[in-house]
């Protein structure tokens, strides 16, 4: 799944090479060419492009690129010191579109990926802020909504 799956930082292995932009978009390689400078980005990984291909005709992913990605978050569990959905702790995540040229509206970020009823609380409690954790939940809420549901926003 190597040449599906891009990870960056924490104990991923810093790359070689730059991959090409056109596989993983501009956002991607920014964060593989400041990781493999040396530049301290957060754990993560990056999906190529070749995927949403897959996706689109396929209504999936591979088998081995679902394990890549449950890979790639234990990684970055064991790199945060914490567990993705966890009740007292949750590691979260953001997910970015991004192509080789910006495409303004084509996909905003959904942010706070992780958050469900159980680890919102967690979250509160790791924060000492009720509120932040709502609110982050909510956002998450909104956000998928709209970018993966297309459920319009309301004021």
């Amino acid at each position: 799944n190597s040449k599906y799956i891009y990870p960056f930082g924490g104990s991923a292995p810093k790359p070689d090479e730059d991959p090409d932009k056109q596989i993983v978009g501009g956002k991607g390689l920014g964060l593989q060419v400041m990781s493999k400078i040396g530049v301290d980005v957060p754990p993560g990984f990056t999906l190529t492009t070749p995927l949403c291909q897959i996706y689109q005709k396929e209504n999936d992913l591979p088998v081995d690129v679902w394990n890549g990605v449950r890979d790639n978050v234990v990684r970055i569990e064991r790199d945060m010191g914490k567990t993705f959905g966890s009740s007292t702790d949750p590691l979260l995540f953001s997910c970015r579109s991004g192509a080789a040229m910006s495409m303004p509206g084509m996909m905003d970020t959904v942010l706070n990926i992780g958050l469900n009823d159980t680890s919102v609380k967690g979250l509160a409690k790791a924060t000492g802020n009720e509120r932040f954790a709502w609110d982050s939940y909510r956002r998450l809420l909104d956000m998928f909504g709209e970018v993966v549901l297309g459920i319009p926003h309301e004021d």
